[in-house]
């Protein structure tokens, strides 16, 4: 009969995080244009790839495009060959990766900690604000953060039970990675895993695994011929563009003005972990608790590398930070019983959508302060787009998650997790697509006018590569000569003498140049 029980429970569970995937990774995939810049770029990069038949070298408006190394490119391929050229297929890898992602983090959970702990941790990762926003981006990142779990996961695994198949997953994981994103899939396990082991007195072991010979063979066979074959194709310019601009530039200084100060993460964890981050400060809060076990250790310092790491990087970007979560999630879903106030953590969540419900009146007192005509433009298009309906379905979100927190038949881990919902399907279904419709709308709708009549277009002082993608074409980033169809925004407008408007939204512009004036 307790058999019968337990199975029933986990068949319940298995169906509940199933359904949360499906809303918070899959729904709604392909609503919403491509987000510029990098989901045009990566979905660019795959068209060109496509269109050309060369599924070695990846280009982004006819030049070769050394950002990144293949993998993603390929399973985008696979996609588009699969369901369409559209915006489903180029999203869809990194919604499948990001499954295999939580899959894997229940896995190792269960294992280690048991499943109601694993349960916790894996909605803690599928409902936070941004996993489910890179979840269903088509870019790298959902990829190379499922290796990277994989990769950590079987690492501990192997110290535990000297297991020689979690090391080959290990390696092999690892690999995977570094034909993603390159060698920061090898970097945060290397180091983290040199750390642990230090730590625990078993540097012998470390090497003994790291110098394993067949596990160092299988990672050369999953690396080694691409990276082979693409320098043999582009030669200095491959090492140059992508190992020292792309990888040790991106430490050592700002890449393409992604910069920040030491705590430029700080915020980003706040935000990021949300609706949990009441749970970052318990986590923090019971340090002393978790550190006799070396499981914890190993979960912390995974973590501490990962924001130390990027926190001095010259470069930043939010979604780095995310390469940190997974441990995080275990943390929390380890101390959940150790909340005295439950109730509490609803607050960050239901602030940040009343933040958002507040924005009808809040637009045209940050309007007022601003000069820049097309962040005017996106203002007043944002004041039309939400008005009432927005500010009453985001404010009936914050009383509904409120509510949630005192119906005394849920326990405090269902209120929670109800919340987590709740904010999820907010941010899927009404912020995300809002931001969608204000910022890339009218690039879409612009790229297939252009497509449709013809146009060879110039980007002046904008750089859309959804807009290639859209209109299946190139353009020019450059001042536009007489006679010339010019994409930019309305901030520029006043330099040119006579514009023929062919679309206008949103503060995007598609013109026609008559005549510039000289700059001033």
């Amino acid at each position: 009969m307790h058999s019968s029980l337990q199975q029933s429970g986990e068949q319940k569970q298995a169906l509940l995080l199933t359904a949360l995937i499906g809303i918070s990774f899959f729904a709604g995939l392909g609503s919403a244009p491509l987000f510029d810049v990098d989901e045009g770029a990566f979905s660019e990069a795959t068209r060109e790839m496509i269109a050309s038949g060369d599924y070695l070298t990846t280009y982004l408006n006819g030049h070769p495009r050394f950002d990144k190394p293949v993998l993603i490119y390929w399973f985008q391929v696979l996609s588009v060959k699969t369901f369409g050229l559209n915006e489903f297929a180029f999203r869809f890898p990194s919604a499948a990766a990001s499954a295999i992602w939580a899959a894997a983090l229940y896995r190792f959970a269960r294992t280690e900690l048991g499943r109601e702990t694993a349960v916790l941790a894996t909605l803690f990762m599928v409902l936070s604000l941004q996993v489910t926003i890179i979840a269903k981006a088509a870019i790298a990142d959902g990829l190379l953060n499922c290796c990277l779990a994989v990769t950590m996961f079987a690492v501990y695994t192997h110290f535990k039970t000297g297991s020689p198949a979690s090391r080959y997953l290990a390696f092999a994981a690892a690999g995977m990675g570094v034909l993603t994103k390159g060698p920061v899939a090898i970097l945060i396990p290397g180091v983290v895993s040199f750390l642990f082991f230090m730590q625990q007195r078993q540097l012998k072991n470390w090497f003994g695994t790291v110098l394993n010979l067949r596990a160092i063979l299988l990672f050369l066979a999953i690396v080694m011929p691409w990276y082979t074959l693409e320098y043999l194709d582009q030669g200095m310019a491959f090492v140059e563009g992508f190992l020292f601009k792309h990888n040790v530039n991106r430490f050592s200084s700002s890449l393409e003005g992604h910069s920040g100060s030491l705590f430029y993460y700080f915020p980003v964890l706040l935000i990021g972990l949300m609706p949990f981050t009441g749970m970052l400060f318990t986590t923090l809060l019971n340090l002393k608790k978790l550190l006799p076990e070396p499981l914890n250790r190993y979960l912390l310092i995974w973590f501490a590398f990962v924001f130390v790491f990027f926190s001095l990087s010259g470069t930043k970007l939010p979604h780095y930070m995310i390469y940190g979560y997974t441990p995080l999630f275990i943390l929390m879903a380890r101390l959940f019983a150790e909340v005295k106030e439950p109730r509490l953590h609803v607050l960050w969540p239901v602030l940040f959508l009343l933040l958002f419900a507040a924005l009808p009146p809040l637009i045209p007192y940050a309007a007022s302060r601003i000069e820049d005509l097309y962040i005017l433009a996106v203002l007043g298009s944002a004041l039309r787009l939400t008005g009432t309906n927005h500010t009453l379905l985001l404010a009936g979100a914050a009383l509904l998650i409120t509510a949630i927190q005192f119906v005394p038949a849920l326990s405090p881990r269902s209120r929670l997790v109800a919340a987590g919902l709740v904010f999820c399907l907010c941010v899927n279904f009404h912020i995300m697509p809002l931001a969608a419709r204000l910022l890339q709308e009218p690039v879409k709708e612009a790229a297939l006018l252009s497509k449709k009549e013809g146009y060879k277009v110039v980007m002046w002082k904008v750089y859309y590569p959804s807009f290639l993608l859209y209109s299946h074409s190139f353009a020019e980033k450059r001042a536009p000569e007489k006679g010339e169809i010019v994409l930019t925004t309305v901030k520029y407008l006043e330099r040119l003498e006579n514009p023929e408007l062919l679309y206008s939204k949103h503060g995007i512009v598609l013109v026609k140049n008559n005549e510039m004036r000289p700059s001033p």
